[in-house]
């Protein structure tokens, strides 16, 4: 199943109109400096269109708005109804925070296109395996052969030294 290719700037596009929605009236200013610095990395993603590290940067960034988004309904969340401004702007936060699994989806699908590895680094030392150095056992060495298996020395005499 192939997945269909969603441009990078229409990801920031929406996530930055979500945004600004989501901010206009009951959300801490903490909430807008959050969201507006991950999608500053987005358009840093966009102009530099081979940069691993900005693809990357960016879907770190988004993930951890997932939680402090989280965080900021759970704490701020009013119990009494909202007037209108303030539903709308808390409508669109939470539409935002519902998109942004999705576009997380797709900007680690352009992660790997860019280049970038399955697994991520966060640059924290790990055993890795280099396979460079292996043999395959399923390939005989020349010098050695089934009648001559343990280097022994044949039956000819030796030749005649010359000092």
């Amino acid at each position: 199943m192939e997945i269909p290719a969603i441009n990078l700037k229409a990801i920031v596009l929406a996530h930055w109109l979500l945004t600004v929605w989501g901010s206009m009236s009951y959300l801490p200013s903490s909430y807008a400096w959050g969201n507006f610095s991950v999608l500053a990395v987005g358009v840093w993603a966009i102009a530099q269109r081979d940069s691993i590290d900005a693809v990357l940067m960016f879907l770190m960034g988004m993930a951890v708005t997932i939680l402090t988004d989280i965080v900021h309904f759970g704490i701020i969340y009013p119990q009494y109804p909202l007037v209108a401004a303030a539903s709308f702007s808390a409508g669109m936060a939470i539409l935002n925070l519902l998109l942004k699994p999705v576009s997380c989806f797709f900007v680690y699908q352009m992660y790997r296109e860019r280049g970038g590895d399955y697994n991520i680094n966060f640059g924290f030392p790990s055993v890795s395996r280099n396979r460079d150095a292996y043999q395959s056992i399923d390939q005989q060495d020349e010098s050695s052969s089934p009648t001559n298996s343990f280097n022994q020395a044949k039956d000819t005499k030796p030749g005649v030294r010359t000092y």
